[in-house]
């Protein structure tokens, strides 16, 4: 490799990562939540419903905030999104971290929402539209491995609070106290650390960092190059081109050039497509990436991650048992999203989603064995005995290595370089509400089916769902491993 392709290379990287802090945010904001349930129903008094509400309106938000991302893409530039997430990602950790009720803290948190919907689309749309065709793949990976990254950072900040905190308080005053009586007042998580903050507010305060890093780098990006050509700016795009892709920076420009010429503003009725009777349809394109992003929700990863105290506590476990399972999740996941970034270029994007879509139904329908088949006590509860508790943990992360390699990094790449130049922020837009309201039904359904069908039925529909995405990716997902985005 020459010092210019390393150089280039270099270039390309940082600009890759700078945008994945917005995935990183993503997770954080997604996770930090986790930690703090119990603190905020003490303190405030919250009802189940209020608590409910307060847990899952971001992914609302988040939903809204992915539909407007395209458009203000396409209007205002991808940086300028990056930085109005970055803004929006800090005034919602303040917010979270000094509510004054549940009212005030569900609004701080639908704004955290909006932030990431938007830094959800815009990473992908940035990457694909600033990355080499053969790097693509790997850099647009980026997106999910800071996502997991996030995740972990928040599960990780959480415990060392609380740790922190614990300290302090036995330390000070309650180690007199029976550990119930703690546990009654929102545990540690609602234990004072400094004057009068307590540690669930740090825990959101500590998101204030990542925010302003995402600001600092978003502030030193340069713009895509494809969103400058469709303005005009075609010297500015070719200044960017040339620090990131310089060979044959005048074809590029043309090229990208030719699939905006005599192009009005993109609106959703350009993802429709007549045919020669006259009747307009959705574009096959779009409804392929609609089942992309609803099948990464429906074979029910979020509930691991969201739920996985919950889920792991109703089949026996216990609490302490329960805790160290989510944190070995949590490193499955981080490892082989990194195992993706290496294949994902080799292999190619249909290969992997196959591959993941055939592992996901062995593993989701061994776990929906194991719960089916599960003994219950007295008291009508599943209990994993013998053999089924450790394989049930093994089929549980066997789940996740398969998504995590597969459709988790893949469906955010797909997202970013299947569609043309015109219409991808809209599509990506589009395509990302489905994601967050699939994510959203998923979520709210989760305990609802869990309590009345059981696990093993409510992992049987999961199963269902991952048997299912086999045909869909071999039927209507088309191969775009190195191919420019003008190809598209």
């Amino acid at each position: 490799m020459t010092q210019t392709q390393q150089n280039t290379l270099w270039q390309v990287i940082k600009i890759t990562c700078a945008a994945a802090i917005g995935g990183f945010l993503f997770g954080f904001d997604s996770a930090v939540i986790n930690g703090t349930t119990l603190a905020l129903k003490a303190t405030f008094d919250a009802s189940d419903a209020s608590l409910g509400a307060a847990v899952s309106v971001a992914l609302l938000s988040a939903a809204a905030g992915a539909y407007f991302a395209g458009r203000l893409a396409d209007k205002f530039g991808r940086v300028r999104c990056m930085l109005a997430a970055s803004f929006l990602f800090l005034i919602s950790a303040l917010g979270s971290g000094m509510p004054f009720g549940i009212p005030d803290f569900i609004f701080w948190r639908a704004v955290g929402g909006a932030a990431i919907g938007i830094a959800s689309i815009i990473a992908p749309i940035y990457i694909a539209e600033t990355a080499p065709a053969h790097l693509r793949g790997r850099l647009g990976s980026m997106q999910q491995f800071a996502i997991v990254i996030g995740i972990f950072a928040a599960l990780l900040s959480n415990w060392l609070v609380v740790r922190f905190a614990m300290a302090l308080e036995t330390n000070a005053i309650l180690y007199t106290l029976p550990d119930f009586i703690l546990q009654q007042n929102g545990g540690f998580a609602n234990a004072y650390i400094l004057g009068e903050t307590k540690a669930w507010q740090w825990m959101f305060w500590l998101e204030i960092i990542p925010a302003l890093l995402y600001g600092f780098f978003a502030l030193r990006l340069p713009e895509s190059p494809r969103f400058l050509v469709s303005q005009g700016r075609l010297s500015e795009a070719k200044e960017v081109l040339a620090k990131i892709s310089p060979d044959d920076v005048d074809d590029e420009i043309d090229s990208i050039a030719s699939t905006f010429k005599n192009s009005a503003p993109t609106k959703l009725s350009d993802l429709f497509e007549t045919l020669t009777n006259g009747k307009r349809r959705i574009a096959p394109i779009i409804w392929a990436g609609l089942g992309i992003a609803i099948f990464q929700q429906l074979v029910g990863i979020n509930v691991i991650f969201y739920y996985g105290n919950m889920l792991w506590q109703s089949v026996g476990f216990t609490e302490n048992d329960s805790m160290l399972l989510n944190v070995l999740s949590s490193i499955v996941n981080i490892s082989m999203t990194i195992v993706a970034i290496l294949l994902i270029d080799k292999i190619g994007r249909k290969p992997l989603l196959l591959i993941g879509s055939i592992g996901m139904t062995f593993s989701l329908g061994l776990l929906a064995y194991c719960f089916l088949t599960a003994a219950t006590d007295i008291y009508g509860n599943l209990l994993l005995a013998g053999i089924s508790g450790p394989l049930s943990v093994l089929a549980a992360n066997l789940f996740i290595i398969f998504f995590a390699m597969t459709w988790g990094p893949v469906m955010w790449v797909m997202l970013g370089e299947m569609f043309n130049n015109r219409i991808r922020a809209v599509a990506i837009a589009v395509c990302g509400l489905a994601q967050w309201g699939a994510n959203f039904l998923v979520t709210f359904t989760f305990p609802i089916l869990s309590g009345t069908a059981g696990p093993g039925l409510t992992y049987a529909l999961y199963t269902f769902f991952a048997f299912t995405s086999i045909f869909f990716v071999w039927k209507f997902v088309k191969e775009t491993k190195q191919k420019a985005l003008e190809e598209m």
